[in-house]
């Protein structure tokens, strides 16, 4: 029995969002404008200390007292381990408790989270899979160019991802990897427009589980509006020094392509770039205060009218990592956060991600610079997501058991370990290399002796092996900070000492080189003495080698350029795709090997 029209699930959405926005205060419709970052203890319980929160509140207070209910999971595993699902659950459903047992109208939290599904882990951008199943990165499943293979990824995460209580992804990243430093290229589908608005579009069918967003899905956010992979030099918007978003190409349209494809597609939620848009018409502050990006080319001309929710932290100065670190309010830093929010409000933005200053909305209500028809219009749209996403009736809570016996299921994890090795791109294979069939004597960098000892005899010294396997990684340049760190950015080529160290062991005995391409490399040198030269983008090491000793058939198509030299990197314009006229390695490039026996 229901005691309100709101609670009744046989009543329209529209019916039932109407009666409860009637319902509410203003302090409680501003807590649904809020997405902060929240944690959990590793035995599932809520933290209670403020000073060990992301947000230095108690979760008590974000609820109880802020009223709210959209959070984005930080914690739970890492690169070390975590929790396992079910307490994932268990914290879920705690957390869903107190929504349900200490607010006045019982709101239920919407669960939000960075992509959980690969190799990544990036406090900032992607999260190592933990209890759930390991795919390669999405630049992996654009080197396989195949559709099926994204749907069957995007309905895999929708029901882990189900399982254990998150109901929005903050992905899929539509972004184009048109400059080759940038730090974010993994989580992308690669250089090509068309390509990414195919596969994106699949990822949201995937997620959603059908036609429309429903108790079954999903919800998806698509970022970073209007396309964030034009970076000058490189660097990363989340720094001052990366907020320019460069457009000296004029190849404004092609990086929008992606989103409306997505939008035709039906995304509900769209994250505007941090980014700062130059040479362009559109004025040059931060996505998520551009009026006419948000209102006039997102609304208006493209028509969409779901949530937009900016990237995390565009309001208040913040710690990261005990670090300092300053709103990213690039061409607005002059204002205050009250002036930054009222400015992003009257762009289009409807949430606040990162963010849980919830005065500020009721200050600007009070003040009157905020219509209560302005708050509405974004209340009503959170709203409508939650009973979409069927939170207010059956899919409140989840059920820890059915969470341990999903997430990761063996089906699951054979799937993401065939779509590793299939995603693996052969760019050289000089004199029949692979597979390496009969190689029995093997030496090792970069991959765990005792998965390769299922493949041969592993020896400890080059000059007794008949094949090595070398495992590198796309160079980078370290920076200082502890989240900065994170970000992989700055030259694409190997410093001379360790590239002279490389060359060596590949002069010594036939090498199978491996390198896992977050960003595109400058490996001439290494390309040309290397037996078998092959583009990783994420796989686990018996992925790899399965790959190596013809168990798995490589299918991959490189989805980038890899560039000839710095020098070329360096002239490149950072909003044109497939820009050199003679890179080392072309896109769409790839060898095939015999079928695996």
């Amino acid at each position: 029995m229901t005691e309100y029209p709101y609670q009744d699930a046989e009543r329209d959405i529209p019916v039932r969002v109407a009666d409860l926005m009637g319902r509410m205060s203003v302090e409680e419709k501003a807590g649904l404008l809020f997405h902060p970052i929240i944690t959990m203890n590793t035995d599932g319980s809520l933290v209670d200390d403020a000073a060990a929160a992301p947000s230095h509140a108690t979760t008590r207070e974000l609820v109880s007292s802020r009223s709210i209910s959209h959070f984005n999971l930080l914690s739970g595993h890492g690169p070390g381990g975590g929790p396992g699902a079910g307490v994932i659950a268990e914290w879920h459903n705690a957390l869903q408790r107190l929504a349900a047992e200490e607010t006045r109208w019982g709101i239920p939290v919407t669960l939000s989270t960075d992509p959980r599904h690969a190799f990544t882990h990036n406090p900032g951008a992607s999260m190592a899979a933990g209890p759930l199943s390991e795919w390669p990165e999405p630049l992996g499943l654009a080197a396989l160019r195949d559709v099926g293979a994204v749907s069957e990824f995007a309905d895999i995460v929708r029901r882990e991802y189900l399982a254990v209580g998150f109901r929005v992804a903050l992905h899929p990243q539509l972004d184009l990897a048109t400059e080759p430093r940038w730090a974010r290229i993994a989580q992308t589908f690669g250089e090509d427009a068309d390509l990414a608005a195919r596969l994106g579009a699949a990822y949201l069918e995937g997620l959603r589980g059908g036609p429309v967003v429903g108790p079954d899905s999903v919800a998806a956010m698509a970022k970073h509006f209007p396309g964030g992979g034009p970076q000058r030099d490189g660097e990363d918007p989340h720094f001052p020094h990366g907020k320019e978003q460069d457009y000296p190409g004029g190849m404004f349209e092609y990086h929008l392509r992606p989103f409306r494809a997505a939008i035709a597609a039906g995304v509900t939620q769209v994250m505007p770039s941090y980014g700062v848009p130059i040479g362009t018409k559109y004025d040059e502050v931060a996505f998520g205060f551009n009026d006419g990006v948000i209102n006039g080319l997102l609304r208006t001309e493209l028509g969409f009218d779901g949530i937009v929710c900016s990237d995390w932290g565009i309001i208040t100065d913040h710690a990261i990592m005990g670090e300092p670190h300053a709103a990213r309010a690039w061409g607005v830093e002059h204002l205050s956060p009250a002036e930054r929010t009222l400015l992003a409000l009257n762009a289009g933005v409807d949430q606040f991600g990162g963010e849980s200053g919830t005065d500020l909305i009721v200050d600007l209500v009070a003040s009157g610079a905020l219509p209560a028809s302005r708050l509405d219009r974004s209340v009503r749209r959170l709203l409508t997501e939650k009973f979409r996403l069927g939170l207010f009736d059956r899919r409140r809570y989840v059920d820890p058991d059915l969470a341990v016996r999903t997430a990761g299921q063996s089906s699951f994890r054979a799937a993401g370990r065939r779509a590793q090795s299939a995603s693996v791109t052969v760019l050289t294979n000089r004199d029949g290399c692979l597979p390496a069939a009969g190689r029995s004597r093997l030496f090792v960098e970069g991959v765990d002796p005792a998965v390769a000892a299922g493949y041969g005899e592993v020896v400890t010294d080059p000059a007794q092996a008949n094949l090595a396997i070398l495992r590198l990684s796309t160079p980078y340049e370290r920076r200082p900070g502890r989240f900065e760190s994170f970000f992989h950015a700055g030259p694409l080529d190997f410093d001379p000492g360790r590239l002279a160290e490389i060359l060596r062991l590949l002069a010594a005995v036939p090498t199978v080189v491996a390198i896992h391409l977050e960003r595109p490399a400058v490996i001439p040198e290494i390309s040309a003495a290397a037996g078998a030269l092959l583009a990783v983008f994420g796989a686990s090491d018996a992925a790899l080698l399965d790959v190596v000793f013809g168990r798995s058939e490589p299918r991959g198509r490189l989805p980038v350029q890899l560039p000839r030299s710095m020098d070329e990197v360096r002239r490149g314009r950072p909003d044109v795709p497939r820009e050199s006229s003679d890179p080392l390695f072309d896109y769409g490039d790839g060898l095939s090997l015999d079928p695996p026996r």
